[in-house]
Parts: C-alpha cells; sequence; structure tokens
C-alpha cells in the first residue's frame, strides 16, 4: 500500500498543471511521479487550481467565478479504457465561456478536443442522496446543445484517471446555443448529435451513449456531491457528458454540433495575436 500524497506533494502536483497552463507548454503525467494517486487526492489537486483560478487569475487574467459543473467519462468505452466504472466531474468557470455563435481564443487552449452534449440549465437547487431523474428534469429549467471543448495540461494525453480527475476533468472551454428548449420536449435517450467541423462530418452519436442517458448524469452528480454535502445551484448550467467522439481543433477550424430536438451550437477556434 502506498503512502498518502503530503499537502506539498500535493501543491506541486496541481504546480506542474498550472504551470503548463500558464505556459502553454504540457507537462508529463502526474502519474508518472505518482503512480497511486488516489481520486481524493486527485480532486484535492484539483481543487487547488480552481481556487487559484476564482482567486490568484482566470485564464483571461481577471478572476473567475463559478457557473456550474461538468461531467466526463460518461462513456463505457472511456470507463473501460482509464479502468473505473464511473464518470467524473469538473467544474466550469467564468472564464470558459464562449458566445454563442463565437470565437474560442485558442491561445489560451493547448490540445483542444470538441464534443456534443446537452447543456442542462437549473431553476432550482438539486442535493443528493436520492435524486432521481424525475427529480433533474423538475430541477431543469431548460436545456440547450452544446459543445464542450476539453483540453488537457497532460502532454498528448497521456491520461490516467487520476491525471484527468486532477486536470479538471480535462475542461477547457464551452459553447452553448441561443434557444433554450423545455426539457418535456426532448427524448434524451434517443436524440441524435451530428458533430461537424468545416463542414464535414466528424463525430455521431446519440443520448444513450451518455449514461443511458444525459438526464442520469446529471443525477449522478448530484448524488456524488451530495455525499460530499455540495449543492447544485438554480441558474447553474450543467454539462452532462459527451454523446459521441471528440474531435480535435486546430486555429481556424469551425465546429457546430445539432441534436434532434434541441437545435445547433457552434464556435470558430483562432489564435489571436
Amino acid at each position: 500500500m502506498s503512502n498518502p500524497l503530503s499537502e506539498t506533494d500535493l501543491l506541486w502536483c496541481a504546480d506542474q498543471l498550472w504551470q503548463a497552463q500558464q505556459s502553454g507548454a504540457p507537462c508529463p503525467p502526474l502519474t508518472d511521479s505518482f503512480a497511486a494517486i488516489t481520486p481524493e487526492e486527485a480532486y484535492a489537486i484539483q481543487g487547488i487550481n480552481v481556487r487559484r483560478r476564482m482567486e490568484v487569475a482566470g485564464l483571461h487574467g481577471p478572476v473567475a467565478r463559478r457557473v456550474g459543473l461538468k461531467i466526463g467519462l460518461t462513456s463505457r468505452a472511456v470507463q473501460e479504457w482509464l479502468g473505473v466504472n464511473e464518470p467524473d466531474f469538473g467544474w466550469l468557470l467564468s472564464d470558459m465561456v464562449i458566445e454563442p455563435e463565437g470565437t474560442a481564443p485558442l491561445q489560451r487552449l493547448l490540445q483542444p478536443r470538441g464534443e456534443g452534449e446537452i447543456a442542462f440549465i437549473l431553476k432550482r437547487d438539486l442535493a443528493g442522496p436520492g435524486v432521481t431523474a424525475a427529480d433533474v428534469l423538475a430541477a431543469t429549467d431548460h436545456v440547450l446543445p452544446a459543445i464542450e471543448v476539453v483540453d488537457s495540461r497532460v502532454r498528448d494525453w497521456k491520461v490516467k484517471y487520476a491525471d484527468t480527475v486532477a486536470d479538471n476533468a480535462s475542461s477547457g472551454m464551452y459553447v452553448t446555443g441561443r434557444e433554450p428548449i423545455l426539457p418535456s420536449r426532448v427524448d434524451f435517450e434517443q436524440c441524435g448529435m451530428t458533430l461537424r467541423k468545416n463542414g464535414s462530418v466528424v463525430s455521431t452519436g446519440a443520448g444513450a451513449a451518455c449514461l443511458g442517458s444525459p438526464v442520469l448524469a446529471v443525477a449522478w452528480l448530484a448524488n456524488t456531491f451530495g455525499r460530499l454535502g455540495i449543492t447544485l445551484h438554480a441558474g447553474e448550467i450543467i454539462l452532462s457528458g459527451a454523446l459521441g467522439p471528440v474531435s480535435p481543433v486546430v486555429h481556424g477550424d469551425q465546429l457546430e454540433v445539432a441534436i434532434s430536438g434541441l437545435g445547433t451550437a457552434s464556435a470558430t477556434f483562432l489564435k489571436e495575436g
């Protein structure tokens, strides 16, 4: 049995990811240095850098604020690849928002990839344990199509479970569509997703690919947070997880996701300056 990481070790790990983001040069996997990082330790590392973004400096300079949560690893294939049997989560901050149909500042990203998702916007607090799919729908004001731009501070995306958790669940930025849709109008299991890059289809999927249903993914998050004594708040956005495979993006690319019953969301990726 390995020794737990000390506070100094946790801070060193957080520093590697922080410096990678600031410099634009990805770092080696944290698990190269600490092979047996536990999930609890990985989330502690995540928390150090999320607090830095909220107290020291965000991606664009000014400090960021919490706007919601993201759920990752909702695909069974990805879980099997990383040797886990449940998703992970990360924090959405105000410095991660791309305006609808807007421009993603590529210079703030290291190794970006886009994926199509459904975003849930809450109208009331959601607190586990015991949250059901019906509770999620009752607490949801509206849903939107979304593109999550996942990113990694870890070189070449050579991540294990602890690496991605520590890296705020490999978060980058996100963009949503403009038109709010009532959840009662969406077939969350059967809805189809198409992701296009520069007009060509690069990914397809369906709601069932996300933990059986994106609604169940949000319930998982609420119940996981309930065990931690954390509440999902009214007004927050929840990115529920990918409906299909990711696609890398580079300067000049335009991504558009279309989800049946929800419409479209898009962004253009440009490196400014």
